[in-house]
């Protein structure tokens, strides 16, 4: 099979198409001709040498990528038969190799892919809205009624943050760039904030519940207009004491998450998506041959919505 190895961690020249074997699965496994493959921040990061790279280091050859939507054409799982199309992010954190033709992924850590939407639109829908899932909808916080802010709402997770606070009941406040507005808005947005004009305690005030997105000094802004009480969470898992830290001060319940695998959840996800409660927003789609140049297309930072790569 065609993959796409890193031959070492550095610039995206180091990504390249190669000739493998194809996987054999496990008991618990199926084995996915993949269709599509989401390129998140963290692919970018790991490719680099930062984010994932210690994990990823002893692997041999390694192979980037977590999220994947295709048809299972083996099966070692009663979850799954042979000819059905599911999606899922696989092994993270950990080698989920899904830049590549076929994927052997722990068939519990997948979802049937709704039949009203594409595999790239699938394939979007993974580590980005899991990551919104798990870091929403645990929350006490939020409830209907509840004044959620979303920070980077037209970014990857951000996009379906809104659309799943929306979906919860929330009075939802995005903020990005006047650029996206009419994006955010279209989500399902209560109130736009932009971030390079507006300040966030000239425009709100006791908020219930914010999603960080974006680092330390969105988290100290949003401290000072959450209401005691309130909550934050961040997806920066490894800031999870800081945050803790610097929320009690404010007598606010402060979070760090590191999203994982869970087939559970993509359940759920699948279930917004074949609603159409929830919806993917792609940035741009890239042939498989084009890997490096999605990537660089990430790497802008600048991106509404996902990116996909088509494996097909």
């Amino acid at each position: 099979m065609k993959a796409i190895v890193l031959k070492e961690f550095g610039p995206t020249s180091n990504l390249e198409i190669k000739d493998i074997a194809t996987p054999t699965i496990k008991t618990g496994e199926v084995l996915v001709r993949v269709k599509a493959i989401s390129i998140n921040p963290v692919d970018v990061k790991s490719r680099a040498g930062g984010g994932f790279a210690s994990v990823l280091k002893d692997f041999d050859p390694i192979i980037l990528g977590w999220d994947i939507a295709g048809t299972v054409v083996a099966s070692e799982s009663p979850l799954f038969k042979v000819n059905d199309d599911v999606f899922g992010m696989v092994n993270f954190p950990g080698h989920g190799q899904a830049y590549a033709e076929y994927v052997a992924a722990p068939a519990d850590q997948l979802a049937l892919k709704p039949a009203n939407i594409s595999f790239e639109e699938a394939a979007a829908a993974t580590l980005a809205a899991l990551t919104a899932w798990q870091a929403l909808t645990p929350n006490p916080a939020i409830k209907p009624g509840s004044k959620v802010l979303i920070h980077a709402a037209s970014g990857g997770v951000g996009h379906y943050a809104v659309q799943i606070a929306k979906h919860l009941g929330a009075y939802v406040i995005g903020t990005s760039s006047a650029a996206n507005k009419d994006a955010v808005l279209a989500l399902g947005a209560d109130q736009h904030i932009d971030y390079k004009t507006q300040t966030l305690k000239n425009e709100v005030k006791d908020l219930d519940f914010v999603l960080d997105m974006l680092g330390e000094k969105t988290i100290d802004e949003s401290l000072e207009v959450i209401r005691p009480g309130g909550a934050i969470t961040t997806i920066f898992g490894a800031g999870k004491g800081t945050i803790v830290e610097k929320a009690k001060a404010y007598n606010v319940t402060g979070n760090g998450i590191l999203v994982h695998s869970n087939g559970a959840d993509m359940e759920q996800i699948a279930k917004l998506l074949a609603s159409g409660k929830i919806r993917s927003v792609i940035a741009r789609t890239f042939a498989f041959d084009e890997m490096a140049e999605a990537h660089a297309f990430v790497e802008t930072g600048r991106t509404v919505g996902k990116v996909v790569v088509k494996a097909d």
